[in-house]
């Protein structure tokens, strides 16, 4: 069966399936274009196809210590590197996410390379923590760290919560190496010290923004994004450690997005977790996998309960009406209404999050439409798409950098693109 009929399908399948749980009609197909035929996963046997992520990679000296960077952007068409000329070359935010998928890979296949890479990478980002217990992000091209700049502060962001989920991602395969693994349990320790002191110092306020009622405790105030990427760093740190100031935090940031989360199976949006204040952006929406994962960990029902109402309408509703990039509201009355939209660019950040949560929740309950779910997110990669172009080139292992319009590629291939493909081919994979 050809691939377009096969997703085709699978798509029906799932929407018959969500129908019979909610007791409504059949979702139509997601408006979004069918692919070519010929798309395949980027995948041979259990390996992933690393071979851009390996010319993104390169290993460096700094500071007298062996370490590696990931090269952030590499453009079209012969991928040569280039600079932010704010930023730098290689930052945290991508070599953190780096170690996951190498982490996820060693457990498939024990390659001592992988190894090698791991310990080369993990050095990168304990040599950017900086001395207050954050991480600065970017490294300049002549290898200072920029340690100024908006994007690279050393401060509760982005960066530093991801070199937490990263090093603790990796911490279990070095922890027969002492001298490293304990300087990897020093670097988080002093960082979930920091979270712990600075989160919950914001008393447990709501504010309301066009309408919308927010919490105002969450990182920068109603950063729900940011929150549940803490959340998923926080939980292997809790089971390494037990420590119950973490435990509190991630209850503490959990409540706040369950008040982050608006409408419900019958009412828009149909029980979508806001990103910030009033608008939600697909790119990093991990909330509905970071509260299934806490809910299994500390067996907090409502947890669940409130990640799967996402799921099994946002979802459905998000891919049936097309993606979109982002989406602010407003309150009118008792409901909510569309504010603003945004349908580009589509990237590869913005598919994995629905990925993810959907994988986790067929893992929790066994059902099989949440893994439909999950492949018909996924589809978006071989050509499922606005573009109708697959975004994984199988042979090269490059993923485009997003969809900027009906039709329109960026056929740059950088470090988030490619890890975030990587991370999504591999929960598919692994999942099976």
């Amino acid at each position: 069966m050809k691939r377009s009929c096969w997703l085709l399908l699978l798509l029906l399948l799932f929407a018959h399936a969500n129908a019979n749980a909610h007791g409504a009609p059949p979702a139509a197909v997601p408006a979004m274009a069918a692919p070519p035929a010929s798309n395949g996963l980027a995948v041979a046997g259990r390996a992933l196809n690393l071979r851009h992520f390996d010319h993104l990679y390169a290993d460096r000296v700094i500071a007298g210590r062996e370490m590696a960077v990931v090269h952030i952007y590499a453009k079209h068409p012969d991928y040569r590197f280039d600079i932010e000329p704010n930023e730098g070359f290689t930052c945290v935010d991508d070599v953190a996410r780096a170690l996951v998928v190498l982490a996820r890979e060693w457990q498939q296949a024990k390659d001592p390379e992988l190894l090698r890479k791991i310990r080369r990478l993990t050095e990168f980002v304990l040599y950017l923590q900086n001395e207050n217990g954050y991480f600065n992000n970017f490294l300049w091209g002549d290898l200072r760290i920029n340690t100024d700049y908006k994007t690279s502060v050393a401060e509760l962001n982005w960066w530093s919560l991801r070199a937490l989920g990263g090093l603790e991602m990796v911490l279990p395969l070095l922890d027969a190496e002492p001298v490293l693994a304990a300087r990897i349990r020093a670097a988080t320790d002093r960082l979930v010290a920091n979270l712990v002191q600075d989160l919950p110092n914001q008393p447990r306020k709501t504010t309301t923004v066009a309408g919308v009622p927010v919490p105002d405790w969450l990182p920068a105030g109603s950063g729900a994004d940011q929150a549940a990427e803490a959340i998923i760093g926080l939980l292997p740190h809790l089971q390494r450690t037990g420590n119950a100031a973490a435990r509190r935090l991630i209850e503490t940031l959990a409540d706040g997005l369950l008040l982050m989360q608006k409408g419900d199976a019958q009412h828009y949006p149909y029980g979508m977790f806001l990103s910030w204040r009033n608008t939600w952006h697909a790119w990093g929406n991990v909330q509905a996998y970071a509260l299934l994962s806490a809910g299994e960990r500390l067996q907090r029902k409502d947890y669940i309960a409130s990640a799967l109402l996402e799921i099994d309408n946002f979802y459905p509703h998000l891919l049936k009406t097309g993606l979109a990039e982002a989406i602010e509201i407003r309150a009118e009355g008792a409901a909510y209404v569309e504010v603003s939209r945004r349908e580009f660019p589509q990237i590869a950040y913005g598919l994995r999050p629905m990925v993810f949560a959907a994988l986790k929740a067929h893992a929790l309950t066994g059902q099989a439409k949440y893994r439909a779910l999950a492949e018909a997110a996924g589809a978006w990669f071989h050509g499922r798409n606005a573009a109708a172009t697959a975004m994984v080139d199988t042979a090269s292992g490059r993923v485009f950098d997003g969809i900027v319009g009906p039709g329109q590629v960026n056929r740059d291939s950088g470090a988030e693109s490619t890890i975030e493909a990587l991370l999504t081919l591999q929960a598919l994979r692994d999942s099976r």
